[in-house]
């Protein structure tokens, strides 16, 4: 290619990423679309370690019985603490049971797998708990699910999906669901 201007690399001058040896870490929520992205990822990466994570938000039950009469603009509903202390209850058994459900689903696909429920304030994001979690495990990859397609089929990334594409060091794994999944 006499006169191109494309630069020659090197291979010696390329930048190696960091070897990362811990898990997989696949998100999961028990959405259709985190079922279908551990699926795919283990067609991809069956074999290796994963941990699957479940968020949940302790003291959520405290700000969702606010939160119908402060939208309102009406003074806040007397608060019931033995109510909201059995919701959270049911919330946190609820991460549970997700959390195992996708763990056996990713033992199903081919991965070693740990399932685990992150507890997390109700003010930081889903994907910045992701992001640490992923880095406190030294995550080979993080997994993630998506449904979204626009009017012309250009694939639309949901919140939690963008900061975790936009902010992770290490790779990821986007799975999307395609629309022909959703109408089962």
């Amino acid at each position: 290619m006499e006169g191109s201007d494309r630069a020659v690399v090197s291979v010696e001058s390329l930048v190696r990423p960091p070897l990362r040896t811990g898990p997989i870490l696949i998100a999961y929520d028990g959405t259709p679309a985190s079922q279908y992205a551990l699926w795919e990822a283990g067609a991809l990466l069956a074999g290796h370690t994963a941990l699957v994570v479940t968020v949940w938000k302790p003291g959520l039950a405290f700000d969702l019985m606010e939160l119908p009469t402060a939208t309102l603009g009406l003074p806040p509903a007397q608060l019931d603490i033995r109510t909201a202390l059995e919701i959270d209850r049911q919330l946190y058994e609820s991460a549970q049971r997700m959390a195992e459900q996708g763990a056996a689903h990713a033992r199903e696909a081919g991965f070693e797998v740990d399932g685990l429920v992150v507890a997390e304030e109700v003010e930081i994001t889903i994907a910045e708990t992701i992001i640490r979690v992923a880095l406190e495990n030294d995550s080979q990859a993080i997994v993630v699910g998506i449904e979204g397609h626009g009017r012309l089929g250009d694939v639309i990334l949901g919140s939690t999906s963008r900061e975790v594409l936009r902010r992770a060091l290490c790779p990821v794994v986007v799975a999307r669901m395609p629309p022909e999944r959703k109408k089962r």
